[in-house]
């Protein structure tokens, strides 16, 4: 198979628990697909949470699944973080407020974001 027809393969098949760092100062965004009204995006976090007082409030709803790992999620007005570990999701509506509390801090939590207009 040719080079360029080879590279253009690697883009279209990849793992999604492949390259993972063990530690970061930032959580790792990867655009894996973006669309008019959709983006798709995997997430890995090492111990990060949302700061003090900030709330994600974003336009276009949120489906996110965690691959592996472990996180808290909460959402305005919930009494108590939502626990996420592998399996687990959630379906964010438009402006719905929330922050991550908590992610592992001792292994890469890996999370599948799907952003996406609800009409």
């Amino acid at each position: 198979m040719p080079l360029a027809e080879r590279r253009a393969l690697d883009h279209l098949l990849r793992n999604l628990l492949a390259d993972l760092p063990s530690r970061a100062a930032d959580e790792r965004f990867d655009e894996l697909l973006s669309r008019p009204g959709l983006r798709i995006e995997r997430i890995v976090s090492t111990g990060q949470a949302s700061p003090p007082g900030f709330w994600y409030d974003q336009p276009q709803a949120e489906w996110v699944l965690v691959l592996k790992g472990e996180a808290r999620l909460q959402v305005e007005h919930e009494p108590e973080p939502r626990v996420l570990r592998a399996g687990d999701f959630a379906d964010l509506p438009p402006h719905c407020r929330h922050r991550v509390e908590w992610t592992q801090p001792d292994q890469p939590t890996v999370w599948l974001a799907v952003h996406y207009d609800a009409d």
